[in-house]
């Protein structure tokens, strides 16, 4: 399967609008705070949710709304994440509300989220005038404005596309994506909205996004803190006009391929662009006696902070990826383990057989100092492998913590 990846982000597909501005949520009025996504078809739809305990009310509202499987538009505020308020719900509902008379929908077919400073009432004031103001605004090259309000620490935008055909029909699949701090795998302050024009079940769009977002933005940590809000959505709107996927067959396998595409390129621009980060981390096991071990040994590398911290200072401490494998909650023999480093500027091996082997110094520097590091684990004791992402903590990841709320 060919896949081509294309510009427009979450209105690439057909029949989609997008848009984002600064409504005032935000008291910075160069900082857009309110995002909206809309088809001018119904979608069948799907999302995964945060595994936190303490929700936000957007997540509550959601997943009401998506019982059926349907929806029809995306409304969602940065600035505040609408959680732990007594209110909230009732905000939250309100919201789609406002969002659906704007558009001339219903309000049970809006998905809603919400991002920010967790605690403090929402004011809706603002919100109603911006939505009255963006829901005839949008356009199908909004999607950069939408990319825009959603981001709270983030410093870039976050957006892809990808098109391939499923026999004489072109199909797209776009996305945005926020997230900077308190990732940790199994989602946190993170937020994606994927867009498609497949036609496509909503009981097959929810396996497809499941399978994906386990292989991608669950093995995502930039600080092993889950958020409240944390949501990936999708609607597809069937314009492509491909026959019906409602089974898992080669036209299933060929969206799946396309949404893993699109997740994984999201996922790598929230890895490099996590609080305070300089460098993409990416820890790549094969070899594992189980997919469940490959993923745990990748995602506890990854989320070591000594390994994070190593990272930033360019220094090959390879006894911390060990331990870090060490310490895995799985069954395995460490003394089979091959690690090497790798960047653009070259490529070293630092254990074989779970013990250190001679390397130049040098060259490690060399290689650390690059932006984008590749950890690879050769475990040899199987045919399983994982992928997991995430970036270096740096002085600046303690100073935009230190203050954020204030």
């Amino acid at each position: 399967m060919n896949y081509t990846k294309i510009n427009g982000g979450v209105c690439a597909p057909k029949g989609f609008r997008a848009g984002g501005i600064h409504c005032g949520i935000r008291k910075n009025h160069t900082k857009k705070d309110l995002a909206m996504i809309f088809s001018e078809k119904p979608c069948s739809a799907a999302a995964v949710y945060t595994r936190n305990k303490v929700l936000g009310a957007p997540i509550i509202v959601t997943r009401d709304h998506l019982r059926d499987g349907t929806a029809r538009a995306v409304i969602c505020n940065s600035g505040n994440a609408n959680t732990c308020n007594s209110d909230g719900v009732e905000k939250a509902e309100l919201m789609c509300s406002l969002a659906a008379k704007a558009l001339g929908i219903d309000s049970a077919d809006v998905i809603i989220a919400s991002t920010g400073v967790i605690g403090q009432p929402i004011a809706m004031e603002p919100i109603e005038k911006g939505i009255a103001a963006l829901a005839p605004a949008l356009t199908p090259e909004g999607a950069s404005d939408a990319a825009e309000a959603i981001m709270t620490t983030d410093t870039k935008l976050k957006e892809c596309a990808v098109s391939f055909r499923l026999g004489t029909n072109a199909v797209t699949i776009g996305a945005i994506a926020k997230g900077s701090g308190m990732i940790s795998p199994n989602m946190a302050t993170m937020l994606s909205f994927i867009t498609s024009d497949a036609c496509i079940s909503s009981a097959m769009l929810g396996e497809a996004l499941r399978a994906v977002v386990d292989d991608t933005y669950n093995m995502l940590s930039v600080d092993g803190d889950t958020s409240t809000n944390d949501m990936v959505s999708i609607m597809a709107n069937g314009l492509a006009g491909n026959p019906l996927i409602d089974s898992k067959n080669e036209a299933f396998d060929a969206f799946v391929g396309a949404l893993k595409i699109v997740a994984t390129e999201m996922v790598r621009m929230m890895a490099a662009d996590g609080e305070g980060a300089t460098k993409l981390l990416q820890c790549s096991v094969t070899g594992a006696p189980s997919k469940e071990t490959a993923k745990k040994v990748a995602k506890s590398v990854i989320n070591s902070s000594l390994v994070k911290t190593a990272m930033f200072g360019a220094d090959a401490n390879w006894g911390r990826i060990l331990c870090a494998i060490g310490y895995t909650d799985a069954e395995f023999d460490i003394g089979s383990i091959d690690v090497y480093i790798s960047s653009e500027a070259g490529q070293i091996q630092v254990c074989k057989n779970g013990f250190g082997v001679p390397f130049s110094e040098e060259k490690a520097k060399e290689i650390l100092l690059r932006n984008e590091i590749l950890i690879d684990i050769l475990m040899k004791q199987g045919e399983f492998e994982a992928t997991a992402w995430g970036c270096d903590l740096t002085y600046d990841y303690v100073k935009i913590n230190g203050d954020y709320r204030t």
